[in-house]
């Protein structure tokens, strides 16, 4: 199993990049879901996408990266920490046959949020979607935000995910006029010979053979998800022991969904009283 983001740079052209692996935490976020597969193509898609934009987080925070829209899937959500465990989801029509990005989310958006302890407001970028596949939407977003060209390969299975960032650097066309098309040229090939279950050295050794590559080290990523009782806990306090025991009285337990992680929480009236016993008295 092998699940990871590694950075590298074509030292003699000023063009940056990142490959992203990931085959057991895919499985982990598909697990129990059910998704129709172009669902779990997209998702696939801006799990990697995720993963390339998260891995530049320096300090402890969450990015997030949601599309929704008005199509049969209304909304995909990802997020991923600085140490990049990444969670993430679909909400969608439960059946959905094979169309294009445009047909599945219809009118949409995308919103990027990044949530950092060192920020004093949460940052948030709500843009148009524009473009007719996951690469062309986060390629646009790319070149407008960050004002610098992106190029994008990724691929989807059931099994496992790839993805191939390039972006040029200001001085990419002093050092080479013509490196920027080159190294495009040279990553599109990627196409052709399914690198992607190869080693990063060895991907990118293979598509820049001429070129000198400096390979950082790899970073792990791992599933985001873990039962956190706690914080379900606490949100049970924040509410109020008056308006949970009325929904206790209801319904006989308190159920809490936790989508993004595709877990459920049951609290049956032992467990309630626990919680606010073991609160100590409430100050209001």
């Amino acid at each position: 199993m092998s699940n990871y983001v590694q950075r590298f740079l074509l030292e003699n052209l000023d063009i940056r990049g990142a490959v992203v692996h990931l085959d057991s935490v895919w499985q982990e976020i598909l697990a129990g879901r059910g998704y129709p597969d172009p669902v779990t193509h997209l998702l696939g898609e801006m799990s990697a996408v995720t993963l390339l934009m998260g891995e530049n987080l320096k300090q402890t925070g969450r990015l997030t990266i949601q599309l929704t829209g008005n199509g049969p899937v209304s909304m995909l959500i990802l997020d991923c920490t600085e140490n990049l465990q990444l969670r993430g989801m679909a909400k969608c029509d439960p059946l959905i046959e094979t169309q294009s990005v445009l047909e599945l989310l219809g009118h949409g958006k995308l919103i990027l949020t990044l949530d950092m302890q060192s920020m004093r407001e949460t940052y948030q970028s709500i843009v148009p979607l524009n473009g007719n596949t996951i690469t062309e939407i986060f390629e646009h977003y790319f070149n407008q935000s960050e004002q610098l060209q992106t190029r994008m390969f990724l691929f989807t299975a059931n099994n496992a995910i790839f993805g191939l960032l390039l972006q040029k650097l200001p001085n990419a066309d002093l050092l080479d006029p013509d490196g920027w098309t080159r190294a495009e040229a040279l990553a599109a090939t990627i196409h052709e010979h399914q690198l992607f279950d190869l080693p990063a050295e060895e991907i990118l050794i293979r598509l820049f053979y001429e070129e000198t590559i400096r390979v950082y080290d790899a970073r792990s990523v791992q599933y985001g998800c873990k039962a956190n009782p706690a914080k379900i806990y606490a949100m049970l306090r924040a509410l109020g022991r008056e308006e949970v025991d009325a929904i206790l009285h209801e319904f006989g337990e308190v159920v809490i969904n936790d989508d993004i992680c595709n877990r459920e929480y049951r609290l049956d009236a032992l467990t309630i009283d626990a919680v606010f016993r073991d609160a100590g008295p409430t100050i209001h």
